[in-house]
């Protein structure tokens, strides 16, 4: 019994896996990047569109290495100060920001 739970939930992340298109139509392509805590570097490699992402722990100088255009917000949920960063643009290293939406409506 205890066999057949982990080989059912692989098998079912299998069929998933198979079921979804090949390509990454609903993620923005390319490299979003900030510092953290200790001025250590981040990056996230072709995050979802439209939705919004708190940060965990502290986020500033946000870089924008996608095809498509990134806003910051200064609270959490998406709310407070906004800050559109274009493709390739740079937030300033200094410049704070607790949420983020990729490519936003």
């Amino acid at each position: 019994m205890r066999l057949i739970r982990p080989l059912a939930v692989g098998l079912g992340g299998l069929v998933l896996a198979l079921a979804l298109p090949a390509g990454t139509a609903l993620a923005s392509n390319g490299t979003f990047t900030w510092l953290g805590p200790g001025g250590k570097t981040f990056s996230l490699q072709n995050p979802p569109d439209n939705r919004c992402l708190d940060m965990s722990q502290e986020a500033r100088g946000a870089r924008n290495a996608l095809k498509q255009p990134v806003a910051v917000y200064s609270g959490k949920r998406c709310t407070g100060q906004k800050t559109r960063l274009a493709p390739g643009k740079v937030a300033p290293s200094g410049a704070r920001f607790a949420s983020v939406v990729f490519n936003p409506r």
